[in-house]
């Protein structure tokens, strides 16, 4: 039977934490949905009540609406690009014996270490119009100067994508690399035995026991692509270029609309929830034991 002294020092280990998350999660995330029921500029102390109106307003705004379609874009390619190239990756550095595999990894994971505004100079100074990396690597292939503008319409989009994806495989990489070195080396022996090859083993052995895994980077996708393309956007695209769902509540906040603001804040927190819950549903399956 638990003393009441060992709960005591367990209630006291505990409570900081509870007691900062309450101050500094909680009651802000309570605070916007409160404020997003009323008229208020940035720093004005009077408050109007006007209930759903921002959100009927907001419903009815193109330039949110088109931030938001951005923002499931955004989640849904490069999600789809970097699960992709990341398992690939993760499976040919765990099973293939090559030569200098843990360069690779370092190699591989250094994007994610940089800060956004370093990832940003670099892929900028790539996508210049007239002496770019990637209009130069065109030019020298069609025999003839191609100057295509990345950081404009409609390309603005697809910059952003590469670089989210380029600084994001790294981390899901090493992710999957750890699941997929826990995989018994003799499951793949008796595969192997049974004439299954590498496809077939990778499919039926990997991705079943790294399910579990694979459900909660995907829930990481959704989260880190919301709040990752509000900052490749601000430091990498020039202003209205391309919004997406938070650059478009800075946007508001800056005009001192805040309760306007926390309105589609309240908007884009509900469906990142509900994306999650959605995504967590869908991918549930019984977990294999090894």
């Amino acid at each position: 039977m638990r003393s009441p002294g060992r709960s005591r020092f367990i209630a006291l280990c505990v409570a900081p934490a509870t007691i900062l998350f309450f101050i500094f999660m909680v009651m802000p995330t309570f605070n916007v949905f409160r404020m997003s029921l009323f008229e208020r500029g940035a720093y004005s102390p009077t408050e109007t009540f006007v209930g759903l109106n921002n959100f009927r307003i907001l419903f009815k705004d193109v330039k949110f609406i088109t931030s938001m379609q951005n923002t499931i874009l955004l989640i849904v390619t490069v999600t789809i690009i970097t699960f992709f190239f990341a398992i690939v990756f993760a499976a040919i550095l765990t099973r293939e014996k090559i030569k200098g595999q843990n360069f690779f990894r370092i190699v591989f994971y250094i994007p994610n270490i940089l800060s956004v505004v370093v990832i940003a100079g670099i892929f900028s100074a790539i996508y210049k119009p007239d002496n770019g990396m990637l209009n130069s690597i065109f030019s020298l292939f069609a025999g003839r100067e191609i100057m295509v503008l990345w950081k404009d319409q409609p390309m603005v989009i697809v910059s952003v994508i590469i670089a989210m994806v380029w600084q994001a495989i790294g981390y899901y990489m090493v992710m999957y690399m750890a699941s997929m070195s826990a995989v018994p080396v003799d499951l793949y022996e008796s595969a192997s035995l049974d004439g299954a090859g590498r496809l077939s083993q990778f499919f039926e052995i990997t991705l079943p026991l790294i399910w579990t895994n694979i459900r909660t980077t995907l829930t990481f996708f959704i989260i880190s692509t919301i709040n990752m393309a509000f900052l490749f956007v601000k430091a990498m695209v020039a202003k209205g270029m391309a919004d997406v769902g938070l650059s478009f509540m800075y946007a508001q906040k800056d005009e001192g609309l805040y309760g306007y603001a926390m309105a589609a804040g309240v908007i884009i927190f509900l469906f990142s929830f509900t994306l999650s819950a959605v995504v967590n549903r869908a991918t549930r399956r019984d977990v294999l034991q090894m």
